[in-house]
Order: C-alpha cells, then structure tokens, then sequence
C-alpha cells in the first residue's frame, strides 16, 4: 500500500495535495496513478462533480397472474409516505427515495431505492425491505414471498440496470491538459489519445460486447482504492462498468472524461474499524465526526473516481507509445536472478 498523488480536486470536493492510498500487488499503478494526478493538477485539478446516490435492494414477490400483480404495484407506489415510516423503524439514516418494478408472468421484481448517508448502504437497504416485505404481504393478502433478493438490484454483477436507474455514487470527473503538459507529462498529443480512446475504448469495447463500459482499466484503480478505505471490494464489478470520454478543443487542448455511474463506497460500516483504514479515511479528510450525515461519503466517492480518472488518463497516455506499457512493467514489476 502507498499514497499516491499529489491530487487537486474541484467542483463538489476542493482539495491540494491531496495524497490518495491504494493497495495493490500491481506496482506501477502507483506511479501510472500519479503521473495522471500530477499532469490534472498542472492544469486546474479534477472538476468532480456528484450526479446522484442511491443504494438499492430489489425484492421478488409472487401474483395470482400479471393482472393482479399490475393492479397491485400501482397501489403500492401511491403509498411511499407509508413504506418510508417502516423505512425510518429500521434506521434513523435510510430514506426511500423511489421504487422501480419489472414484472414477468407472475412475477413482482420491486426495486427499492434509498439514501443511506454515509454507508455504503447494502444492509441498510435489505434491512429496509425487509421490514417493508411483511407490510405489502399483510396489505396485499394475494402475494407470497419469493426472495429478499430478485438480482434487480444489481448487486456485484454487470448490468444495464444500475448505469439506468443509479446505484452507488454517480459520480463524473473531467479535466481539460494543454497540449504542452500533454506532451511534458503524458509523452503523448491531445489528438493521439483522443485517436486511441476512440478505437480502443469505444470501439474495442463493442467488439468486445461490453456492457456500459469504455474503459481501459478502472477495476484497478478502483480495487486498489478499495481495499485501502475499507470498501467491499467485489462492488468493482459494478464500479468499474465506467466510460472514459475525449475529445480536441478548439484550441487543441485535450478534454478528457471519467464517468462512474455505479460507484458504491462508504466511509462507515464493516471494515471501518481497522486501523490502517481510519488512517487512510482521516488522510483523506472522510472521517470528519462534524460533517452532516453523507458528506463523508461523498467526498470519499469523488476521491475514489479522481482516482480511476488519473489511471485511465496515464494509461491511454502510455498506450500511445508502443512499447511503453511493457517496459514500465517490466522496469517496475520484474526482478532479476543471478
């Protein structure tokens, strides 16, 4: 584990030198990571900026037929005001902001979605519904219980779903680099990386199949980041479903683009308690016992997209070059044996 940077944030989090921990057996991610917070920093920082939140839990419940099951969701959806009183019995911080359905024969898939504060929120939310299970059966006699959990969720597995309708932070992180610091710190040109995002990113990844994704490797920033702030790490599943965006400015600056929209971390919950991760979440200015509930967590999600923004800028920089890639590795990775 090392703290890389230094970052500038701006936009929804302001913060200089900001040093970020990443855990990782993959060595040159640290420097890769680096160099693309240096190169943002030279040019204003990372404009971060929070697009929405939401954990969710979807529940599978069970209709005579789709007949039934229809005129009953429609009920069910005109009653938020009721199910959020059984929300706010399970937890002082959960908070039903909205429900989706998709139903299939007899089958009910009832997606619910809440605010968690500074949470991650798995719990929280199927702690929620399944307090609010026992009042649809009881209100809407015909149903049954199927499952707490009907994978329309999406929890820790790719999806269209989640990038749709939101899970996590929804979180965006831009920055527009000069074609001199382009050149000074990425050794590449604003129009060769644009030229490479296009066929490797966008295109590669639909040759691929990819699923809202067109990244170049934001699992591994996102893991890194992770396991050093104590997150579930199998949510890079969803995390690193990302898209990078790129483009030429008039003036022949490079703009380039981070978007995750299913980022789902939390600066409270199972793993906070390990000394290392205090450390690393006090380093990073989201363990404030002061702020207002979710700020923390907040801040902790824009830091964590910084992070897999200047991993995919330094990566894409370095996959302009050829052979580039490989050298780094085997410079900073391979030991050699007499």
């Amino acid at each position: 584990m090392q703290a890389v940077g230094p970052f500038k944030l701006i936009g929804d989090v302001n913060a200089d030198d900001l040093m970020v921990p990443m855990a990782t057996y993959e060595t040159p991610l640290w420097p890769s990571v680096a160099r693309g917070a240096r190169v943002a920093k030279h040019a204003g920082g990372i404009r971060v900026t929070l697009i929405d939140e939401r954990m969710t839990r979807s529940i599978l419940l069970q209709a005579p037929h789709a007949g039934i099951a229809a005129k009953h969701l429609s009920s069910i959806e005109s009653r938020h005001a009721e199910m959020q009183a059984i929300v706010s019995e399970s937890s002082r911080f959960a908070k039903l902001i909205d429900t989706h359905y998709q139903v299939v024969g007899n089958l009910i898939y009832l997606r619910l979605e809440f605010h968690t504060g500074d949470a991650s929120g798995h719990n929280m939310a199927t702690n929620a519904a399944d307090k609010i299970i026992p009042w649809i059966l009881a209100e809407y006699t015909d149903l049954r219980y199927v499952s707490i959990s009907a994978n329309y969720c999406t929890d820790k597995k790719v999806s269209a779903v989640n990038g749709i309708l939101g899970r996590g932070k929804y979180v965006v992180c831009e920055c527009t680099i000069s074609e001199k610091y382009c050149k000074r710190f990425l050794k590449t040109t604003p129009q060769a990386l644009v030229d490479l995002h296009i066929k490797k990113d966008l295109i590669g990844s639909i040759v691929a199949g990819g699923l809202r994704t067109a990244n170049a490797h934001v699992a591994n920033m996102l893991l890194g980041f992770y396991l050093a702030t104590g997150q579930d790490a199998a949510n890079i599943v969803e995390g690193s479903q990302a898209i990078n965006h790129a483009e030429v400015t008039p003036d022949g600056d490079l703009y380039f683009s981070t978007t995750l929209p299913n980022l789902i971390v939390g600066s409270v919950g199972n793993g906070k308690g390990l000394d290392f991760v205090r450390q690393n979440l006090e380093l990073l200015g989201c363990a404030d016992p002061t702020a207002e509930p979710g700020v923390n967590s907040r801040r902790l999600a824009c830091i964590a997209a910084a992070t897999a923004f200047c991993g995919e800028l330094s990566l894409l920089a370095a996959q302009t070059n050829p052979g580039e890639l490989m050298q780094a590795h085997i410079k900073l990775e391979r030991t050699h044996k007499n």
